[in-house]
């Protein structure tokens, strides 16, 4: 597999990224997690926005999905005509959320573009990829992701604060993509976000190979973050920033 960081900015876009969104490509096939504000434009820096062949969302907060009705935009429009329906896996109510965000909802829904599928816990086959998803700790309904494909393992934690799930979801996996949004001196509401140290313990006790922090909100500090997870991951450490590639 690769992973592409198409953006890695918490809550609302940086001077430097977009919101959350990442391209993760096997066997040909493009899938996006997540499409957070802004993220589209990086994701042109990879490839057309028409071929991407399917996107999941972890959740409906705007800086994971909002960037759908932009491509909705791009799809409708383009002057070579409508695409096939692009496939989207999204929590319940994924269409109603996308379509709330126009001044009036379109006339179709959005179905003429997009093909809505409702996840929930459990497993389900995209293309060349094996997803197993897990509710996490977050204010609304909310899939931590495992990607699996060619006995590569990549896990997204999407936004979750402490959770024993994450770690069981996400354990030996190869790559550990980790948000880390709060710092560990704060006052932090339970059940929203992780700190760097958090993720740090989280991909230790899973025992992974690789984290990559990510969700880093603007007005974090990123070496601090980075700083806190070291101190409780001694394996490959990275911090996410646009436009940056692993292979899995």
């Amino acid at each position: 597999m690769k992973l592409t960081i198409l953006g890695c900015s918490g809550t609302y876009p940086g001077p430097n990224s977009a919101c959350s969104s990442y391209l993760v490509e096997s066997d040909g096939f493009r899938l996006v997690l997540d499409a957070g504000n802004g993220s589209m434009g990086e994701l042109q820096r990879h490839c057309d926005l028409r071929d991407i062949d399917a996107v999941l969302l972890s959740h409906l907060h705007g800086d994971h999905c909002l960037d759908l009705v932009a491509n909705s935009y791009a799809r409708r429009y383009h002057p070579e005509g409508m695409p096939p329906k692009l496939p989207v896996y999204g929590p319940i109510n994924t269409q109603e959320r996308l379509c709330g965000a126009f001044e009036k909802w379109p006339d179709d829904s959005l179905a003429d573009i997009y093909d809505f599928r409702t996840i929930r816990a459990g497993c389900l086959h995209v293309g060349p990829f094996r997803i197993d998803l897990t509710r996490v700790a977050h204010p609304v309904e909310a899939y931590g992701v495992r990607v699996a494909a060619e006995d590569r393992v990549l896990t997204y934690s999407g936004d979750t604060g402490a959770c024993d799930r994450l770690v069981r979801l996400a354990r030996d996996s190869d790559l550990f993509l980790c948000e880390a949004s709060f710092l560990d001196d704060e006052d932090n509401p339970p059940d929203l976000h992780l700190t760097g140290r958090e993720a740090g313990e989280h991909a230790r006790r899973a025992g992974v190979d690789q984290l990559v922090l990510t969700h880093l909100v603007p007005w974090g500090n990123a070496a601090r973050s980075e700083e806190e997870a070291a101190g409780a991951f001694d394996g490959n450490l990275t911090i996410a920033t646009p436009g940056a590639t692993f292979e899995v």
